[in-house]
């Protein structure tokens, strides 16, 4: 055979390799029934698994639509409480009732709605089987759960203990309106916050400066302190009555008066606000309640994050309590730092673009830097609440004077919209929370125990501050304010907020419902009763925001000796405060020039060799006059010789020693407001326009300001 023939298939090869198969050719009759038979049962058994993951997809599809249709309904009655509540407001402002507030409406109407969710919607859901780990030491926060070979992940909603193991709620409408906790800081607490520091009057929060943050500040922690140490006597008293269940530690007492110390007396500012109450009394008031709240939630942070070395991690250790005290620092500082540096950075912003052109772009940036400064300072580890804050007062100092008109009343209304949005959210939603929150711990003796100790805690750091302040003020805090404010101790969203955060453990569940029973009382109770509570304490209403005060006013005692001119002409001098006064040159002469379109140009207050960079950073507009200089504080801030105004031939300065005259500008919230001196000189003089001379640099103030 040739080797060419050996490569070919020859038939014997051919047989060979078809012999296996012809093998088989007996056994195909029995093969092929039996393969007929597991065909058909597998194909039976792959129809039976498709036709249950087709039922399950089905299941699936149908709860996840339920669900769609629960989360409408749990917004929709929010959206249809905060409609009622707008209503009812509006009714109670067409007929003057003023013995509730808008917020306990809101309250109300919450508590309506949680008792008919409580009570008036049946289980829709079945008890779900419990699985032990016993294996596991610790709880997950996601947990992967293998069940005939589809996996399905869990998520860790929070610990329940053995006695409620059975009262897990069942009724999945109630889940859907009880929402996470981050909800209400990142979402409902940054527009509250930035409004309160955006809109702030600071003529009269800077002429009170220096009490304003000892209230906020050593006030906040004497309170902490006083309230945390009898709610540990009242716990003490618990545990010996036998009414305590679980551990109680003094650290947990602390945070409690930390939380509670976060006063929000947004109803009786409400009222001022209205009757036009007496202006410093107002600025009092709000500027304690705005560092409060920035304050307190620095000060739980950092009773949290003491930590004292050995076993026992709630006893006393000097070196634990100094680095809590360090943490407060830092926390509080990079947290103000934060904040001003993203207000610096969104001036510097609207001064170098052209953002002023389209008033919707810079409306959106202006939003979105404010509301970021909150994020971003939670995820650096510091605090939203403190970023937002003087943020806020940095745009509203700096940015605000950058900004077109059209900007300016959207950003001003933008932001007061949703302030008085999420804040009654917060508040029916805490009533709604009285019924749906499932880890209510109600405890008669610590209630109790914590109205005493609030009471004596604001009694413990109002009054005896007031007396320490008064020996520096020239006008006294006098003892009808020091009553109204200890009376105006009001709780509200930022306690509710720093509460509700963690209820994880037996302690926090416990003080979580006291903080909600005593925003309930104070605000209906004391909201209720400021009215009465004015016109007892003979405190002023009706009172002109820019109208100082009399000499003889009950609420101020002005001291003499200074001569007439140190109650009238220099009385600005006077009350602005010391620390304010002494940033207040550098401001004026430096940041306002750098930051906005107003000042003095740097030209004339940088050194010469700073020519090219300053010639940089001022603005045109400051050349040109096409902006004018707004100092909504110069009249309160600057000290004698500081500005001279002069109308033609004469010449008047801000302290009235070289004329009888004393003429004063103020623009508050975009609004030109005229004293009564000034006027004066207006009609004698005839003049549309006011040339002021400030160390030298003419500038000019228009008489006539647009809102």
């Amino acid at each position: 055979m040739e080797p060419s023939d050996a490569a070919q298939p020859g038939p014997g090869r051919a047989i060979w390799a078809l012999s296996p198969r012809l093998l088989l050719l007996p056994l195909l009759p029995v093969l092929l029934g039996r393969g007929l038979r597991a065909g058909a049962a597998a194909s039976s058994s792959g129809a039976a698994a498709e036709d249950s993951s087709a039922m399950e997809e089905l299941a699936t599809e149908k709860e996840a639509e339920e669900s769609h249709r629960q989360d409408s309904v749990s917004l929709l009655t929010f959206i249809l409480l905060l409609t009622l509540t707008i209503l009812t407001i509006w009714l109670f402002k067409h007929r003057r009732v003023r013995f509730l507030h808008e917020t306990g409406l809101a309250m109300i109407y919450g508590l309506i709605v949680g008792v008919i969710l409580r009570y008036g919607t049946p289980a829709t859901s079945g008890h779900d089987k419990s699985l032990s780990c016993t294996q596991e030491d610790r709880a997950f926060s996601t947990l992967l759960v293998n069940v005939s070979g589809k996996f399905f992940e869990y998520t860790l909603k929070g610990e329940i203990s053995p006695g409620k193991i059975n009262n897990v709620e069942q009724n999945d409408m109630l889940r859907k309106v009880t929402f996470d906790p981050e909800v209400f800081f990142n979402i409902l607490l940054p527009p509250i916050i930035f409004h309160a520091g955006y809109s702030l009057k600071k003529r009269h929060f800077f002429r009170n400066l220096g009490s304003i943050l000892a209230y906020a500040f050593l006030g906040t922690a004497v309170s902490c302190f006083i309230i945390g140490n009898l709610m540990y006597g009242v716990v003490k008293l618990m545990k010996i009555v036998g009414q305590l269940s679980d551990k109680f530690y003094y650290t947990d007492c602390l945070f409690f008066g930390a939380i509670i110390s976060a006063t929000d007396p947004v109803t009786v500012l409400a009222i001022f606000n209205e009757l036009h109450a007496d202006v410093d009394l107002y600025a009092l008031l709000f500027g304690e309640s705005v560092l409060n709240d920035a304050v307190a939630i620095v000060l739980s942070s950092s009773i949290v994050a003491y930590q004292p070395a050995g076993l026992n991690t709630h006893t006393f250790d000097a070196a634990a309590f100094f680095k809590s005290v360090g943490i407060f620092l830092g926390i509080f500082s990079g947290s103000f730092t934060m904040g001003a540096v993203t207000g610096v950075v969104t001036a510097l912003v609207t001064k170098f673009t052209k953002l002023h052109c389209f008033p919707l772009l810079e409306t959106a940036l202006f939003f979105l830097m404010s509301w970021s400064t909150f994020l971003l300072a939670e995820a650096c580890g510091f605090t939203g609440v403190v970023a937002v804050l003087f943020c806020g007062i940095t745009q509203a100092h700096y940015t605000y004077n950058n900004l077109s008109v059209e900007s300016r009343s959207r950003s001003k209304q933008l932001f007061e919209v949703l302030h008085f949005l999420a804040e009654n959210f917060i508040f029916s939603y805490m009533g709604l929370a009285l019924f749906t929150f499932q880890k209510h711990v109600f405890s008669p003796v610590f209630i109790i125990g914590a109205f005493v100790a609030i009471f004596l805690g604001r009694a413990a750091h109002i009054y005896p501050l007031s007396f320490f302040l008064n020996l520096g003020r020239r006008h006294k805090i006098g003892w009808n304010f020091q009553h109204m404010m200890m009376f105006s101790g009001l709780r509200g969203a930022m306690a509710f907020a720093l509460a509700i955060r963690d209820t994880a453990s037996y302690a926090r569940q416990m003080m979580f419902t006291t903080t909600l029973l005593i925003v309930f009382f104070t605000v209906w109770v004391i909201g209720g009763g400021t009215t009465p509570m004015l016109s007892w304490l003979n405190i002023r209403v009706g009172v002109d925001p820019d109208q100082d005060p009399p000499p003889n006013n009950d609420s101020f005692q002005v001291l003499q000796g200074d001569g007439l001119d140190s109650v009238g002409g220099s009385r600005t001098k006077q009350e602005s405060a010391w620390i304010f006064r002494l940033w207040y040159s550098f401001d004026h002469n430096y940041l306002k020039p750098i930051l906005t379109h107003s000042g003095p140009p740097l030209t004339t207050t940088l050194p010469a060799w700073c020519g090219l960079l300053a010639r940089c950073l001022t603005s045109p507009q400051v050349y040109d006059n096409q902006e004018p200089l707004r100092e909504d504080d110069s009249d309160f801030i600057l000290t004698e010789g500081d500005l001279t105004l002069t109308y033609g031939d004469s010449t008047v300065t801000a302290n009235g020693s070289s004329s009888s005259y004393t003429a004063s500008t103020s623009l508050e919230g975009g609004r030109r407001t005229k004293s009564s001196s000034e006027e004066v000189l207006e009609r004698d003089l005839g003049m549309g326009d006011q040339k002021v001379s400030s160390r030298g640099t003419p500038l000019v103030f228009p008489l006539q300001e647009n809102a």
